[in-house]
């Protein structure tokens, strides 16, 4: 199992969110290049980045975003609000690893395929979930797509793979996030990383015997200090023990 340490952007500072509410960031003050650097030298094989102001629309951390990338030295996945085909193209062209895109795939499933189809394990599908539903614009907006049948319809496009979220168990409702995003896992071909489940090394521990769980985001975990990075990535990649096959 992968772990992606995770910084989230908002005006050039890192910060978490609280259920998805983009009105109501906590900010650390942190350096984010730095950090990013850290994640690095702790191990990490991948890092994930959100541009919170992308997904807001109310202006973008291209330039810091760029400086992340160099600085990581480690491929670096990528989401903030992309809609459009030169904007996933444009980064991947400086030097994204994986473009992250929910909205577009509710909007615009086609150019979703066509992405898929032209950056193939280079495209990553967002499932973010409120209310037993998929949101989008950044959560704010409520759509009609019910998860499990959001995520079939991608199943034969070339995912690098799908992070889901319950929004609605982010953080303080881990076992309820866990559940939803054990039983979608189980549904679809594609690896599944998950998003907002883990609080502890404990959580990491659980998260390795959940079928299908290829990876997972920690973000305010590790800024908040309660996992240690060195830590996190030495228990997902030990070999799992045997399970008892219970009749």
């Amino acid at each position: 199992m992968i772990i992606y340490p995770t910084l989230e952007i908002l005006d050039g500072k890192c910060v978490s969110l609280t259920r998805g509410r983009l009105d109501e960031p906590v900010l650390w003050h942190v350096d984010p290049v730095e950090t990013a650097r850290s994640f690095a030298d702790a191990g990490a094989e991948w890092m994930h980045v959100t541009d919170i102001n992308g997904l807001r629309g109310d202006g973008d951390n291209n330039e810091l975003v760029e400086q992340i990338i160099r600085a990581a030295r480690v491929p670096v996945q990528l989401g903030g609000g992309f809609r459009t085909e030169a904007q996933v193209a444009g980064w991947i062209d400086r030097g994204a690893g994986r473009i992250v895109v929910g909205t577009m795939a509710a909007r615009n499933p086609d150019l979703l395929r066509e992405l898929a189809k032209f950056h193939p394990d280079q495209i990553v599908l967002a499932v973010d979930i409120y209310e037993g539903a998929v949101v989008t614009d950044g959560w704010r907006e409520r759509s009609s797509f019910a998860p499990d049948t959001f995520i079939a319809a991608f199943d034969t496009d070339p995912l690098a793979g799908i992070i889901v979220t319950d929004v609605d168990a982010h953080i303080d409702q881990r076992d309820a996030s866990l559940s939803v995003i054990t039983a979608l896992a189980a549904a679809t071909r594609h690896p599944v990383i998950a998003h907002g489940t883990v609080a502890s090394l404990d959580d990491v521990a659980r998260l390795k015997y959940v079928p299908n769980i290829a990876g997972t985001l920690i973000g305010r975990a590790l800024l908040a200090h309660d996992v240690d990075l060195g830590e996190a990535i030495a228990l997902a990649s030990t070999p799992n023990e045997p399970i008892a096959d219970f009749q």
